[in-house]
């Protein structure tokens, strides 16, 4: 059974335990491993020749999106039912930023997400030069659909850091236990 206390004036920082369920942080901490692992492959693919090493880097990153893509399908629908809504570790124009910046992480990888499908299939790719995916679309499109997708994977990274240092923020500067409520549950 899962304990929550509210927090309250008379129950130091370091006490209060109020987490998220078990799914919201196996799908948080799912989707910050896939999401550096697919953002590490996207950078480093072409530094291999041309060859079955590189299309194999390339089909495991292409697998790994379609991964990244269930697993924030299902936290979108976990988020939206049944997990555990927590209130606001902040007041004001400090909520504003957190809520802004968990939605833009949201609202951004929908974006990479939706932008990869489109370009592996415009390119009409090969999964490990076994399984076809459809070529669909204009050609023409493979160069400024790559490059948007890029950007926005980008774009992650950077707003994923700044969360990830806010969460440190906390932890140490701060030492609300913030970070403590999606690090384990109760």
């Amino acid at each position: 059974m899962e304990v929550a206390m509210a927090h309250s004036a008379t129950v130091a920082p370091e006490e209060v335990l109020v987490r998220y369920d078990t799914t919201t942080i196996v799908l948080h901490w799912l989707t910050a491993l896939l999401v550096a692992l697919l953002w590490i492959l996207g950078q480093t693919n072409d530094w291999w020749p041309r060859g079955p090493l590189r299309g194999g880097l390339w089909s495991l990153h292409v697998l790994l999106g379609f991964a990244l893509m269930a697993t924030l399908a299902t936290r979108v629908v976990w988020r939206i039912g049944p997990g555990r809504a927590l209130p606001s570790a902040e007041d004001g124009p400090l909520r504003l930023l957190a809520r802004a910046t968990h939605t833009g992480l949201y609202l951004l990888l929908i974006a990479v997400v939706g932008l990869g499908l489109a370009d592996a299939l415009v390119r009409g790719f090969v999964l490990f030069g076994a399984i076809p995916l459809p070529q669909v679309g204009d050609q023409a499109l493979r160069r400024p659909i790559n490059a948007l997708h890029e950007w926005a994977a980008n774009a992650v990274m950077a707003v994923a850091g700044l969360h990830a240092a806010a969460g440190l923020f906390h932890h140490y500067v701060r030492q609300d236990g913030v970070l403590g409520r999606m690090w384990r549950a109760s």
